[in-house]
């Protein structure tokens, strides 16, 4: 799946680029070309606007300083020079199209044959523009016969191919490059997809096997009523805890469901980090006592941030309850909230019974998963406690994260964005 999701990316990334090249270098050409054809067109009529000009006959007047075009003076011209670099030919027809008069005196290229041959070709068209071969050639009708005037665009005609031609190589190696860095990168850019669709089907199997075990106690007790009836309180009491296990997996997916789809549910609002996290961690203080652990608190007092309360103290009550499964012996959690410039660190520190490997710091906040399977099943947790706690801190605008310290010490460090206000400062 994930490869045909690769080669589906690379596929619509080229073809989208390829239409988009070919509209830019499409456009670039028409435009290219339409300037050539206009400019050929205003030369021509300055051409058949003055005629004698250019040509080499006896009496011919003197030359003006500058050319007007049919848009006269505020309309396309050239220069005599300009003019004068214009190869061109004419050719005079009388009504019946006999050719009657033919000047090649200003280009070498054509004799008067080739010229009579390219007349009776344009007028065989009946149109007024157009090109013939290199030349592009106007028709001026009078009641007398035609005039036809070729004007040589070779040079012209020959940039603006080399142009297209340069314009389609150069799009065609954009292409090959851009396909080679497209399918080295495709992997990268389509490697959160194939996490994501990695940690669904790991998250299926993991809920399947979490809902499987219960629903097999609840059946076991079941048998065990059916074949023996004075067993009915015990086996119903131990089916009401594994329904009541199922309801809180259940409820747990739900939220943290909710959470990283970011859906609205409890408002979120200003509310002191401080006072909330300190009792929150109070009330676990007679949890951990009565389990041969301590609770050390060392607290920023008027800590404001953005979020829920609820969320908040399900964040707090996530970390207290990993803390003291996970700690050792007659240990001591210390939790601390420092507050920097703009935000505040929560940490939650327990001394655990072997180190934690960096393989378990790495997937520590995945759904289902479990540092230590035998420990945890005594425990009765489900493995997607920290995932939850990542969903609710990432919901706030932090970030969590995970490591292990000296002495098999396990850090759970949250960091949130605080305020900008004068609390602290009003309140003292």
């Amino acid at each position: 799946m994930i490869k045909k999701l690769k080669k589906k990316f690379i596929a619509l990334s080229m073809i989208s680029l390829t239409l988009l090249l070919t509209v830019i270098v499409a456009g670039m050409n028409i435009i290219n070309y339409s300037k050539v054809v206009n400019d050929a067109d205003a030369r021509l009529d300055v051409l058949e606007q003055n005629p004698i000009v250019f040509q080499d006959v006896p009496g011919r007047p003197e030359p003006p300083g500058r050319l007007f075009g049919r848009g006269g003076k505020g309309g396309r011209s050239m220069t005599q020079d300009e003019a004068e670099e214009q190869r061109f030919f004419t050719v005079v027809t009388d009504e019946n199209g006999t050719v009657g008069q033919i000047d090649t005196s200003r280009i070498s290229a054509v004799d008067e044959v080739q010229a009579e041959e390219y007349a009776e070709k344009v007028l065989a068209k009946g149109s007024e523009h157009g090109f013939v071969d290199e030349f592009r050639y106007s028709v001026r009708r009078t009641d007398s016969g035609s005039t036809v005037t070729f004007l040589d665009c070779g040079r012209v005609l020959g940039s603006f191919r080399d142009f297209l031609l340069a314009s389609i190589l150069m799009s065609l190696t954009g292409l090959l490059v851009v396909f080679l860095a497209i399918s080295y990168f495709a992997g990268r850019i389509v490697k959160p997809v194939a996490e994501s669709y990695e940690k669904q089907k790991r998250f299926i199997t993991d809920a399947g096997h979490e809902i499987k075990t219960p629903l097999a106690i609840i059946k076991a007790n079941l048998d065990v009523i059916k074949m023996d009836p004075d067993s009915t309180d015990e086996s119903l009491k131990e089916i009401g805890n594994q329904v009541d296990r199922l309801a809180g997996l259940t409820d747990d997916l739900v939220y943290l469901s909710r959470m990283e789809e970011k859906k609205e549910g409890n408002a979120v609002t200003e509310l002191p980090l401080s006072d909330v996290v300190f009792d929150t961690v109070s009330s676990f203080e007679v949890l951990a006592e009565s389990s041969g652990r301590h609770v050390r608190q060392d607290i920023d007092p008027m800590i404001f941030i953005r979020g829920n309360v609820k969320d908040i103290e399900k964040l707090v009550s996530i970390l207290m309850e990993n803390a003291v499964k996970y700690s050792s012996g007659d240990d001591t959690i210390a939790v601390s909230l420092k507050r920097n410039v703009r935000d505040c660190v929560l940490q939650v520190v327990n001394r655990t019974d072997k180190p934690v490997t960096k393989e378990s710091i790495d997937h520590i906040f995945d759904r289902f998963y479990r540092i230590d399977e035998s420990r945890n099943s005594k425990t009765g947790g489900y493995g997607i406690g920290l995932s939850m706690a990542d969903a609710i801190v990432t919901s706030c605008g932090g970030r969590i994260s995970a490591e292990a310290g000296e002495g098999n010490r396990f850090i759970m460090k949250a960091v949130f964005p605080v305020l900008n206000d004068n609390k602290s400062i009003t309140s003292e």
